[in-house]
Order: C-alpha cells, then structure tokens, then sequence
C-alpha cells in the first residue's frame, strides 16, 4: 500500500491493532499525554509528510477528551505535512443532536 500511515488514540488501541494486521502494517508511533490541568498533548513519533494518514479514534468512553485528543492528533499530521488527514470514528459523539427535540 502506498504512502499510508494508520495512527490510534487512546479511545480503542486493541482496534487499530486489528486493522493494521488486517492491513499488513503497523500502527504508527504516537505518544498521547495528559497534564495535570487535564490538558491533553499528542506527539507523531515518525514522519508523515505527503503520507495518507488515518487516525481511529473511536467515540466510546470519555467522549470530549477522545473528540479533543482526535483533533489535536489531525492537526499534529497536517503541521507536519500530511498529504491527507482521514478520521476513522467508528461510534460517532454527538450524532444524535441533529434532530430538534419534540
């Protein structure tokens, strides 16, 4: 497979684990840390620029602070010169308030 990165955030590792072997590749390199405020910080351990890159974060567990780690993640690729940044959020926060409440 050409020029793709596939990285995972703290929300489900055990499922990018699983799609990299289905893949054949291996996860990327990321180092996600929280300091003492709460605040989160995310490295890219290697490089990416002009790579694909997928992130799976899902939005199970504590779903702001995945939301928040899956942002910086995107903005931590596209900093470094990413060719594409593709979120894979297999459950979806926030999906059911689309809809006016009766």
């Amino acid at each position: 497979m050409p020029n793709i990165k596939v990285f995972g955030g703290s929300s489900h590792p055990e499922l990018t684990k699983l799609i990299c072997t289905r893949l054949g590749l291996e996860p990327g390199r990321v180092i996600a840390k929280r300091f003492s405020n709460r605040e989160t910080s995310v490295e890219i351990n290697e490089s990416v620029r002009g790579e694909d890159v997928f992130i799976v974060q899902s939005g199970c567990g504590e779903i702001n602070d995945n939301l928040m780690e899956l942002l910086i993640m995107i903005n931590a690729c596209k900093i470094a010169s990413a060719s594409r940044v593709t979120a894979v959020i297999p459950c979806f926060p926030y999906a059911r308030q689309d809809r006016k409440d009766k």
